[in-house]
């Protein structure tokens, strides 16, 4: 299977930091997010990664020409963004027609990734998309879930002030080429997965619930809690 990185955000959030470093690269105990993320695919056996940028994309393109996945990582560079959907559309021939995952590059996670795709594989047959789960401590800045007995997603509550509980959408998806043709048929270049693809799929999309650690490093408050929470050990990656 291959994998998509959306790793072309601007990180305002994170300034300082950010206005020198790309939000992929923010280092925790020293070890940039991206690097943490290629080792975990890798190792559980994702084919090829392609990685998107936008802001200090140079110092990107050189940080993966340094890095031993360079033989199986790819760039693509966006001009303007085009939404974490609109990215998956101007992909579609590099992801081609079969299964793929797509994750944020700005969450730090340690999901056990062979568990995920197995999931997937044994989903309910209506389903065309797996969502990796996580209970988080702020639920009003996620998108909450709400599941049936299966798992499926039956309600989905994007970033609402009095959420339904404290499952949250993980921002790491497995989709069938079928989500891939429904972003196709929007018919714009820029799309929002969150807000106008997961809403179509409701009852299509098994969550996931993840054991393992799981922050999205959005804001200089959530690094430090990072850097308090993740153990050293395991941000250190392959060389």
């Amino acid at each position: 299977m291959r994998a998509l990185l959306l790793a072309a955000g601007l990180g305002t959030r994170l300034r300082p930091l950010t206005l020198t470093t790309p939000k992929c690269l923010v280092p925790i105990h020293a070890t940039p997010l991206l690097d943490i993320w290629l080792d975990h695919l890798f190792a559980a056996g994702i084919e090829r990664v392609l990685i998107n940028t936008h802001w200090l994309a140079d110092t990107v393109r050189s940080h993966v020409a340094a890095s031993p996945w360079r033989d199986r990582v790819d760039l693509v560079h966006e001009d303007e963004l085009l939404g974490t959907a609109g990215t998956v559309l101007a992909n579609r021939d590099w992801l081609g027609d079969r299964p793929f995952l797509l994750a944020h590059a700005d969450n730090l996670t340690d999901f056990d990734v062979a568990e995920f795709l197995r999931r997937h594989a044994g989903r309910p047959p209506a389903c065309v998309m797996s969502m990796l789960a996580f209970r988080t401590d702020m639920p009003q800045s996620c998108g909450i879930l709400d599941l049936d007995g299966d798992g499926v997603v039956r309600s989905f509550h994007e970033k609402v002030a009095n959420p339904p509980g404290n499952l949250a959408n993980a921002a790491v998806y497995v989709c069938e080429p079928e989500v891939t043709a429904f972003i196709a048929g929007l018919g714009k270049a820029f799309v929002d997965f969150s807000t106008e693809v997961i809403p179509t799929f409701v009852g299509r999309i098994l969550a996931v619930e993840t054991g393992g650690y799981h922050r999205d490093i959005g804001s200089l408050e959530s690094l430090a809690a990072a850097e308090r929470e993740f153990p050293a050990d395991r941000a250190r990656v392959r060389r």
